[in-house]
């Protein structure tokens, strides 16, 4: 990483430094609280989590190779540099934002409650056509994974595509004063972390939060077809750009042909010209995700042939929309997470598929007092599409089949748990199904995808 010493590293995160003098002005070779991706120079930051301290693990880690480690436990006089903090999680934070200031480099943040991944999937595709781009990778886009993905950035990267994700008001101020970012792209305004948030607008308020560190200079990318951002008016004066079908919408697209689960073609508009492109990841989000791409390939300068080439360059991620042939099932592996929106616009592609549809649904978390009546939603809309067994796994996603069997769905079953799926998945499942698996992150679903794949047969 570029050009942080031991003294340095004291004075940005407040500490005290023990050890040999002359290591002060020694540069660490990355940032990292993972004991097992430690290198020789690296500096480690012990974070207590839920079921390991890495204050245990220091001494291990200077074996490893670690210059120096960042404690909130006073070591005394440990053969070993150390930086005492009072917060090891707040030191971690005030680092990477000191970094970020160092760096010369644009940096897009992107949030929603929806699309966040793939909308950073596909921005980062798109300008990988010119700069050498760094990414999210995983889920690394919370006040521990921005931190250490802005870490990440070297000398040579030109552009980094940030997703920011946040449950609570005040932690997306938090990442935007590490992130800084030059260009705000947010995807929609949806039901998601109500527990928190409570509703729509407590959902906006949060999310615009990102505003208050940007760039004054900036430029802000909101989704035009969105009730909540379109009318929305940043306190910070300026003007945002909208994408979308709208006429209103400065980029937009036209013409859109639904391929089925093969995807999508448009032709997109911008302010001055006029391009089609096919999108091979199925589902009309993914249409304003290549949207957002294009908006943002513009705004940095890149040709309409360089935008074209790189949304259709893009490859979907495991669990995130990733389509799989198999011998003997179309599998659509949605299972990363789940909120209410999101479940239905995967919906949305299952039902595109030309034979017998079934959804394996579970429990999505984080969504307040309300979540009985949210989960039966989904389950109504799922009988309206049309899909022809629904398969609910989880104590709420109980609700879901009531809601389907509601609405008059043909087929719906309900298990406590996978393993009463798994029972009875020779029963349930047919060749040639399509099939869609999505849940929130804790119900552990790609355990099911893994299933499938191995019952289904080879994948192509």
């Amino acid at each position: 990483m570029k050009h942080m010493t031991l003294a340095e590293i004291t004075r940005a995160s407040r500490g005290v430094y023990h050890g040999d003098s002359a290591l002060a002005a020694v540069e660490v070779s990355s940032v990292t609280i993972d004991s097992r991706k430690v290198v020789k120079g690296s500096l480690f930051i012990a974070i207590k989590g839920a079921r390991v301290d890495g204050h245990d693990l220091i001494p291990q880690t200077m074996e490893s190779g670690a210059l120096c480690a960042l404690s909130e436990r006073d070591l005394g006089d440990a053969p070993f540099p150390y930086i005492l903090v009072d917060s090891c999680r707040q030191a971690l934070k005030d680092l990477a934002e000191h970094y970020r200031r160092s760096l010369d480099i644009r940096v897009v943040g992107i949030s929603g409650s929806v699309g966040k991944t793939s909308t950073k999937e596909m921005i980062a595709s798109v300008l990988s056509q010119r700069y050498r781009v760094l990414k999210t990778e995983g889920n690394f886009n919370n006040e521990v994974g921005l931190p250490l993905t802005v870490f990440r950035i070297r000398e040579e990267h030109e552009v980094a595509v940030l997703e920011m994700g946040i449950s609570d008001f005040g932690e997306m101020t938090r990442l935007a004063r590490i992130a800084r970012p030059d260009i705000c792209v947010i995807t929609n305004i949806g039901c998601a972390h109500l527990e928190q948030l409570k509703d729509r607008d407590g959902i906006l308020k949060a999310k615009t939060e990102m505003f208050a560190f940007m760039n004054p200079n900036g430029q802000i990318l909101l989704n035009g077809d969105d009730d909540k951002l379109r009318t929305y008016t940043p306190e910070n004066g300026l003007q945002p750009v909208y994408f979308g079908l709208g006429e209103h919408c400065s980029f937009r697209a036209e013409q859109v042909v639904d391929q089925g689960l093969r995807g999508t073609d448009a032709e997109f508009v911008t302010p001055d010209s006029r391009f089609s492109a096919h999108i091979s990841i199925p589902g009309s989000h993914m249409v304003h995700n290549a949207m957002a791409g294009t908006a943002v390939g513009r705004l940095l300068g890149l040709t309409d042939s360089e935008i074209q080439a790189g949304i259709e360059a893009l490859v979907p991620l495991a669990g995130r929309n990733h389509l799989i042939e198999t011998d003997t099932f179309v599998i659509i592996d949605d299972c990363y997470n789940a909120n209410p929106a999101s479940m239905k616009a995967s919906l949305d592609v299952l039902a595109k598929a030309d034979t017998r549809t079934a959804a394996i649904l579970g429990d999505m978390g984080e969504l307040g007092d309300n979540w009985k009546a949210l989960h039966r939603e989904v389950g109504r809309y799922a009988a309206e599409l049309g899909i022809q067994i629904l398969i609910c796994i989880g104590e709420m996603a109980e609700e879901i089949a009531a809601g389907a069997r509601e609405a008059g769905a043909p087929e719906v079953c309900h298990y406590a748990d996978k393993q009463g799926f798994f029972a009875e998945l020779d029963r349930l499942l047919k060749p040639g199904d399509s099939i869609l698996v999505k849940a929130s992150h804790m119900m552990e679903f790609p355990e099911i995808v893994e299933r499938l794949q191995a019952k289904g047969g080879a994948s192509r």
